[in-house]
């Protein structure tokens, strides 16, 4: 039993020695251009740029595929950054694709929806929460503002409203106290 047990141990080291020496031919090597590309994008996954997300926007860029002036929600900072990053003229923003604007985030009217589940389906970051039949919502933190939820909604019941970015964010309300009048007076 304890010739069995210590075989156990001593292969269980062997693995793992093996697994921990693998590791750095498994590593990637270095920042590739596709991900200094991606890096640059703003990451909202909505196919305005008329690929089916950043990542393949970056790959189409590095190939030579597309243009660096079709990502609408990154607009004019995200064009410059990349100009800059492949070292090619800066171009406005090819209109056909979009135009730039502040960006939103989606709010599901509760009392209307009726969990078809058609918005969690076309979402690309898993921002909406429901279930089947039931309530759906929408996790403000992870709404990217794609707006490709809206025209899903059979019922019309999701609205685009800004996104609050910034100190303005940040609001204390204070408590309002009805004055009382102090015992013994």
């Amino acid at each position: 039993m304890a010739a069995a047990l210590i075989l156990l141990a001593s292969l269980t080291l062997l693995i793992s020695v093996l697994l921990f020496a693998s590791i750095p031919m498994f590593r990637a090597k270095g920042t590739t251009m596709i991900d200094a590309i991606d890096n640059a994008l703003p990451q909202t996954q909505c196919g305005q740029c008329g690929y089916a997300g950043c990542r393949p926007y970056a790959q189409a860029i590095a190939r030579g595929e597309a243009d660096i002036n079709q990502c609408p929600p990154g607009g004019e900072v995200v064009i410059r950054e990349l100009a800059l990053l492949l070292g090619t003229q800066i171009k406005p923003l090819d209109e056909a694709f979009g135009v730039e604007r502040p960006r939103d985030i989606a709010v599901i009217d509760e009392d209307i929806c009726i969990g078809c589940k058609k918005c969690i389906q076309v979402c690309p970051v898993d921002a909406i929460l429901g279930a089947p039949k039931l309530m759906h919502t929408v996790i403000s933190d992870e709404c990217t503002g794609c707006d490709l939820c809206p025209p899903a909604c059979p019922v019309d019941c999701i609205d685009m409203i800004p996104a609050v970015t910034g100190i303005s964010a940040w609001t204390v309300s204070k408590p309002i106290r009805e004055p009382q009048a102090r015992a013994g007076t």
